[in-house]
């Protein structure tokens, strides 16, 4: 499913038009990435949990020159489903 059919399905299941579905879903898209990079995180209870945690630096290999290199530090958004969902899921 991509964002313009879950517009039309959730513009179905609330009645409101497909161009105010659109803005609620990207303004809670946007208020998700706002509150992110600040490194909270945003609890949607029965649906999950969106995180920022750090990854520190570390070694890897080139594979095309198999030297070392070295991968910097950084920090990367993370979704854990909450019981509601992964239970519908199954």
């Amino acid at each position: 499913m991509n964002k313009r059919e879950l517009i039309e399905e959730a513009a179905g299941k609330t009645g409101l038009t497909k161009k105010d579905t659109g803005n609620v879903i990207d303004a809670l898209t946007d208020t998700v990435k706002k509150v992110l990079s600040k490194g909270e995180k945003v609890t949607l209870v029965g649906f999950g949990t969106f995180q920022v945690i750090g990854k520190k630096a570390r070694r890897g290999i080139n594979p095309r020159t198999r030297e070392t290199i070295r991968i910097p530090a950084k920090k990367v958004p993370k979704f854990r489903a909450g019981k509601g969902l992964r239970e519908k899921v199954k």
